[in-house]
């Protein structure tokens, strides 16, 4: 016997939306805002970091301190570089899908 539940479970998951152009679009917009805005971050925390050097007559303290904020600037540079490809690759999709679109119309 089959759970009816598995089977609506199983056609949810095979019946995926499409994308359009407008909806990569729309997540292009999202992921540049969040890229601009790690960007900025990124750009505060290296002046602050740069502001307020490190005090310390000790090697270990001062090698590990730079390691911190190196990871720090580098995490956040990360993310507004993944953020950034990921609203370019979104833009390139929606043209690609409206290229698809158009060609249809134009060959049936």
């Amino acid at each position: 016997m089959t759970n009816p539940k598995n089977t609506d479970l199983a056609n949810s998951v095979t019946s995926q939306t499409q994308p359009t152009p407008l909806r990569c679009l729309t997540g292009a917009l999202i992921s540049g805002s969040l890229a601009i805005a790690l960007y900025w971050l990124t750009a505060s925390i290296a002046q602050t970091f740069a502001a307020k050097p490190i005090h310390s007559d000790n090697q270990a303290v001062i090698s590990i301190a730079s390691a911190v904020r190196t990871l720090v600037v580098g995490m956040v540079a990360l993310g507004t570089g993944i953020f950034g490809l990921v609203a370019l690759g979104l833009v390139g999709l929606a043209i690609q899908i409206l290229i698809q679109q158009l060609t249809k119309k134009s060959a049936g």
